[in-house]
């Protein structure tokens, strides 16, 4: 409707929204104003042409409108549950494909590890550009669960603030260190 109706699409974006709220979904099959309010809309065009079901209504008494109405919020519950479940499986799905190509990482107590420097980007004065982006390594302390770890320095300084674990990774020890030179920044 935008692209046909340039200059007035303002005006006309009301009824498309409108006709977009009150037109059965395939993947649902109800509307989005029915889950929301609980029986359909009543569109403009069933109150200028007389429909059935406007017809009904004023030979109905209070109680049987309200017997109506009660019917209408129990046929919704299965259909809203029915929503639910399709708005689940998507979900499942949307998880599934992302979680194809995600690597979870684990680390154990006592495994050295090494820790990004945070913010990402930063520059250590003097070295520029060549600034390293891991430093450590570190031990791990203790395992807090959800991906979070506590670490400690090699001397057994515990650091108070835990980091996720994606901000890790596995220290292998390098030749310089199976040869025994300190390479501590002391």
């Amino acid at each position: 409707m935008a692209e046909n109706n340039p200059r007035d699409w303002h005006e006309r974006l009301s009824k498309a929204l409108w006709a977009d709220r009150t037109s059965k979904k395939t993947s649902i099959g109800t509307t989005p104003f029915a889950l929301t309010y609980g029986h359909d809309a009543v569109l403009p065009v069933e109150i200028n042409i007389q429909s059935l079901r406007l017809e009904k209504q004023p030979d109905m008494d209070d109680e049987a409108y309200i017997g109506s109405m009660i019917k209408e919020l129990e046929e919704l519950s299965p259909i809203q549950a029915k929503a639910l479940n399709h708005l689940m499986i998507g979900k499942q799905a949307v998880a599934r494909a992302y979680n194809k190509r995600v690597r979870g990482k684990t680390f154990e107590e006592g495994e050295l590890v090494w820790r990004a420097v945070l913010p990402l980007g930063a520059h250590v004065s003097g070295f520029g550009k060549w600034s390293p982006t891991w430093e450590g390594p570190f031990l791990v302390n203790r395992i807090l669960g959800k991906g979070a770890y506590l670490l400690q320095d090699r001397d057994g300084t515990p650091h108070h603030h835990p980091i996720n674990g994606q901000w890790l990774k596995k220290f292998i020890p390098s030749l310089w260190e199976m040869t025994g030179i300190d390479l501590s920044n002391d």
